[in-house]
């Protein structure tokens, strides 16, 4: 009724404005905008003029706030879900906030790493604490203005009323409240009053990322920057011995070419002319020693499983006794190679070294250590440092080291110009920082249908599982219980690879927590339940999972998958693993079509704690079970001669969208702070793969890449 008497009073304007008009003049007049309501244009909150409040937080005179995001954002959505997590504190509408990434700031900012899914959970208290100061010091202000008793206030969206009924919005008083005390103790929000918390939200640079605005490193110029293309040494264990610069110099927009360590470098005014000058390059590389190879790697790994010289990590009771005691020992042994990072953008950053200061920017996991290693490298004060962080297009840990800051600043030292090092997809897999290759060989003892005891040993290229992991299940769960661990020293560059060392153990220890099922005739399901029972919540407080929560999140999946249920056509496998504070269980559906496994769907349970941002949260479990799945299904990697087999993904496999499930995602509900996300949910979705392939074939996958094992079989079945 409203908008038919506005378009009628809209007609008769018409109608008398021509009336009124002489000698036919006809004012103009839109139908369409007529019956349209009233409606005000929306806020541009980047116009606003904002007034600082402290190294969070700035808010604008009509109560709009930017919020900075203090972590740097690798696709796991800290950049929004940290500043939710303010926002709800300080109780303004998420709907007038603005999220700016933060640069590096020892000072204001702690831990400024993205790295072990621990953003969120070290952040959680601090930026409670951060938005509830803000809001009762706003308050305060108010409470001043009107001289009142502060506690006679109260704050919620963005407004502060008092016992009159006067309102204050926070653009109002928020230059007062910023040279007011901080008070040393606030109220923080109980969960059943969140507003934000818990509610899905758009990940904050979502309109950036699908117009193509720049947010990533490889997105930065700055005015008289040269892009660089690196020369390094083709294979682990090579280092220079001369090299000819003259066709390279000759390439059409090369400008320099300079040599740092055992590299060369080459400066360009465009990508294509520098990457085209280093291909132009005479370089002659000398080898530093024995060139290393898979085969010798696999050798040496297995002469560690067979040594008794090992390091122990954790023994519980007596494991040789329980073995010697056994109705029966099962034993197998698991193999997974090195693996890139592969991260869609390429490595890359930004530096310019003048005297005055060092300005670097780009795409880093650990922005202050960084700073730290590029002010030793080119002798300068931490303080001449100012890093800003770019979005980052894929880490996985490859971006924890910066060795390509470290290239541009050493670069831009040299030749005193701004630089951006760009590395290639090749530079990317061959000159990488590798998961590094590891054997497990695990043994269980049976006894009177009970499992007695439990040996695990690692064997690993340059480094083994960090100290935590001995204490993940079955610790105390099992009487006799020992983890072992050697490792091979090799110049082949490893580090961390998403959820370390856990991406494989767990499929190692999952895949035999099955055989063990078989063994005793018992449900897969049922055998962890059985195990998790014998724990004893705190009894032993080096045991880093919880018991009881592992056993919600098994059955909550179990409930979720329909486990045991047969259909026609569907195998399932279980996989149930805690990682980086968090519980995950899942359940892979496959179905066999031409031979080969298909998976369906998996079902994940996750107990995670307070989900800040469902949306966000079931992206980043998505994510790491379809990185599982085809990792442990297709992720092969191998070296001949110190250099890698794969530099390009025209042989090096990867998932495709045709092979990418239905990820259906469920999260036990409590009101305990959060734990990691970005990394949990990978881990067990090999193992769980491995045992829906068992449960289809019969076949018991061993090795990683499971295709390799699974088209052998093929091959002999076919003989």
């Amino acid at each position: 009724m409203k908008n038919r008497n506005k378009v009628a009073f809209s007609r008769r304007n018409f109608i008398k404005t021509s009336a009124l008009a002489s000698g036919g003049l006809l004012i103009g007049f839109n139908f369409f905008t007529a019956c349209k309501e009233a409606a005000q244009p929306p806020v541009d909150i980047s116009k606003l003029n904002f007034n600082d409040f402290n190294a969070f937080i700035k808010i604008a005179d009509n109560g709009y706030v930017t919020i900075f995001s203090p972590n740097p954002e690798i696709g796991q959505g800290v950049k929004t879900s940290m500043p939710m997590i303010i926002a709800e504190e300080l109780d303004v509408p998420w709907e007038h906030v603005s999220v700016q990434q933060g640069v590096l700031d020892t000072e204001n900012f702690q831990r400024q790493v993205a790295g072990g899914s621990q953003s969120i959970r070290f952040g959680w208290d601090a930026l409670r604490q951060t938005g509830a100061t803000a809001k009762q010091m706003l308050v305060n202000a108010a409470a001043a203005k009107w001289g009142v008793d502060a506690s006679t206030c109260k704050a919620s969206n963005g407004i502060i009323t008092n016992n009159n009924g006067d309102t204050l919005g926070y653009g109002d008083v928020v230059s007062e409240a910023a040279l007011l005390e901080v008070p040393e103790n606030v109220t923080l929000k109980s969960p059943k009053d969140y507003k934000i918390i818990g509610k899905d939200a758009i990940n904050v640079d979502m309109e950036a990322i699908v117009t193509g605005k720049p947010l990533f490193g490889l997105d930065y110029t700055s005015e008289g920057m040269k892009y660089v293309s690196v020369a390094r040494p083709p294979a682990f264990g090579q280092k220079i011995d001369s090299f000819d610069a003259t066709e390279a110099k000759a390439v059409k927009g090369v400008i320099d070419v300079v040599q740092f360590g055992d590299k060369v470098a080459v400066l360009a005014s465009n990508t294509w002319a520098a990457m085209k000058g280093k291909k132009a390059l005479k370089v002659n590389w000398t080898n530093d020693n024995d060139l290393e190879n898979t085969s010798d790697h696999d050798h040496e790994l297995n002469k560690i499983l067979n040594s008794n010289k090992l390091d122990v990590r954790r023994e519980d009771g007596n494991v040789k006794k329980a073995f010697a005691e056994a109705d029966k020992v099962l034993e197998h042994t698991y193999e997974s190679p090195f693996l890139p990072h592969n991260c869609m953008e390429p490595m890359n950053f930004y530096a310019n070294v003048t005297d005055d200061k060092v300005h670097l920017v780009g795409p880093i996991q650990t922005p202050a250590g960084t700073a730290r290693r590029i002010a030793n490298l080119i002798n300068r004060n931490e303080d001449d440092i100012h890093l800003e962080m770019t979005r980052m297009g894929g880490g996985f840990g490859r971006r924890l080291y910066g060795d390509f800051a470290l290239e541009a600043a050493e670069i831009s030292n040299i030749t005193k110009q701004p630089v951006k090092v760009i590395f290639s997809r090749e530079d990317d897999m061959a000159a990488g920082i590798y998961r590094p290759a590891i054997k497990y060989r695990i043994k269980a003892s049976i006894k009177d249908g009970k499992v007695t005891g439990y040996h695990l040993k690692e064997a690993a290229i340059n480094s083994n599982m960090y100290g935590l992991i001995p204490n993940f299940f079955p610790a105390g769960a099992i009487e006799n219980y020992k983890v072992e661990t050697g490792n091979y020293r090799s110049k082949i560059t490893t580090g961390a690879w998403r959820a370390p060392y856990t991406n494989f153990l767990a499929f190692a220890e999952q895949s035999f927590f099955d055989e063990l099922a078989k063994e005793l005739e018992i449900d897969p399901v049922r055998l962890r339940l059985d195990l998790l029972s014998n724990v004893e919540e705190g009894k032993d407080p080096s045991i880093e999972y919880s018991a009881k929560r592992m056993t919600d999140t098994i059955n909550l999946a179990v409930e979720k998958s329909n486990w045991g249920k047969s259909r026609d056509g569907i195998y399932q496998g279980f996989a149930a693993y805690y990682s980086h504070n968090t519980h995950v269980a899942e359940v892979v559906d496959i179905s066999m079509k031409n031979g080969n496994p298909m998976v369906e769907k998996v079902t994940v349970a996750v107990d995670c704690g307070i989900v800040v941002n469902p949306t966000g949260a079931k992206n980043q479990i998505e994510g790491g079970v379809i990185d599982g799945i085809g990792h442990a299904m297709y992720g092969d990697f191998s070296f001949e001669n110190g250099q890698p087999q794969d530099v390009n993904f025209n042989t090096y496999r990867l998932i495709r969208m045709k092979e990418t499930p239905i990820v259906e995602t469920h999260f036990v509900e409590n009101e305990l702070s959060p734990t990691g996300l970005g990394e949990p949910g990978l881990p067990p979705a090999g193992g769980a793969l491995a045992n829906a392939i068992k449960a289809a074939t019969g076949q018991v996958l061993t090795k990683q890449p499971f295709i390799n094992e699974f088209n052998k079989r093929k091959t002999d079945l076919s003989a």
